[in-house]
């Protein structure tokens, strides 16, 4: 797999990839889950922190990254669910978090969805722990 920065020629492809694995993406009843304008919303900022995976050109995988000074974020890192469990999703968590090092980036933190308790397992083997903080949000 190559890692390299999203390009505006990938987005066809990471819209499909993101519909088939987060299911909330293909709900056309949640407009704030709109893929086009996550990717249109995230090209406006860092999105130098915009990361592909591609094998023989094709997109299989995403990881998108913020830092604000503080703290890093590592948001939307998708694998096609057909290529999962060869590395690939490890590969761009470890891309990411590199990147943010480089940055001065002290410390990451994700979110996951309480409900997808299959997922904190593999954050764990990549040696994520759950903070206890309460994580509260607000849609704006």
């Amino acid at each position: 797999m190559i890692i390299r920065s999203f390009d505006a020629g990938d987005r066809d492809a990471v819209i499909a990839l993101w519909r088939d694995v987060f299911p909330e993406y293909a709900d056309a009843s949640r407009p704030q889950r709109d893929p086009a304008l996550s990717i249109a919303n995230k090209m406006k900022v860092q999105p130098e922190l915009f990361f592909v995976g591609a094998v023989d050109g094709e997109v299989i995988g995403t990881v998108m990254a913020g830092y604000d000074g503080h703290r890093g974020w590592v948001y939307s890192l998708a694998v096609t669910p057909s290529l999962r469990g060869r590395g690939y999703g490890r590969a761009l968590m470890m891309h990411a978090e590199a990147v943010l090092a480089k940055l001065g980036c002290p410390k990451v933190n994700l979110q996951i969805l309480s409900v997808k308790t299959e997922l904190r397992g593999f954050y764990e083997k990549l040696g994520y722990r759950m903070d206890e903080v309460v994580s509260l949000g607000k849609r704006l």
